[in-house]
């Protein structure tokens, strides 16, 4: 665990869900870039396995046990970054959940099932930037990258011959809209500043989520987010990306 000194010139990095799939990839890129990596993990055993593992590889980890929707962990997770490094330069929000799978038509859904995905897909999201907002108010340059999905593309879901067309799913679907939304509000809301929200489709990727059917690799799908959360000051700011570009909304 880090010591409760705070860092000096250290660039800090969050990314929830770290412990497997495209979060883990996410944090190991950002390490290998010098950053100091916070694991978020609501398993602090597994959380602690993969912090274990990186630092064995010469990368600096560290684990932030951290299950986004519980709100007063959160906060206690806010507070333990403000004490230990007094500031938070990268913010990705991967943690996310899949409660249904194609095809599963949008009239038979549990409203259950879509409350679920929303709290943790959209709301727990909310309360994890507005807490961490003041650490990233004190970096240089903060990037937040929130993790978002082709399946939450209106364009993409109306266009005749897409495949996104063939897929309409109420809650993950639904749910990632509202995450493109909302990074485009905190992007409005700054864009006098010098932090910068992005949201990120990272592809189709061979995941847990996807129940291991994916054709990309978690690392090609990684490789997005980590060039979204290091970019320069003249990078872009409330806008929706894959590897290939802008995605439309």
């Amino acid at each position: 665990m880090a010591s409760e000194e705070r860092s000096g010139g250290a660039r800090i990095a969050l990314v929830t869900g770290a412990t497997r799939g495209i979060g883990l990839a996410t944090a190991r890129g950002l390490a290998e870039l010098g950053f100091v990596v916070l694991v978020g993990a609501r398993d602090a055993s597994k959380g602690e396995e993969v912090v274990r593992s990186m630092v064995e590889e010469g990368l600096d980890a560290h684990l932030l046990e951290l299950d986004i929707t519980d709100e007063r962990q959160v906060r206690r997770a806010a507070e333990t970054i403000d004490r230990r490094y007094a500031h938070l330069d990268v913010l990705v929000n991967n943690a996310a959940v899949k409660l249904e799978f194609h095809p599963s038509p949008p009239s038979a859904a549990p409203l259950s099932l879509v409350r679920e995905t929303f709290e943790t897909n959209v709301f727990a999201t909310m309360v994890v930037i507005q807490a961490m907002l003041p650490l990233l108010r004190r970096a240089d340059a903060a990037r937040v990258v929130n993790l978002s999905s082709g399946l939450g593309s209106l364009g993409l879901a109306t266009t005749p011959g897409s495949r996104y067309r063939d897929r309409p799913l109420l809650s993950y679907n639904v749910a990632k809209a509202a995450v493109n939304s909302l990074t485009v509000q905190f992007a409005n809301e700054l864009r006098d500043t010098p932090i910068k929200f992005n949201a990120v489709d990272p592809g189709y990727t061979n995941t847990g989520m996807t129940r291991n059917t994916g054709s990309r690799t978690a690392e090609q799908a990684a490789a997005v987010v980590v060039r979204l959360a290091t970019i320069p000051p003249d990078g872009p700011n409330g806008g929706f990306f894959d590897e290939d570009g802008e995605v439309p909304w």
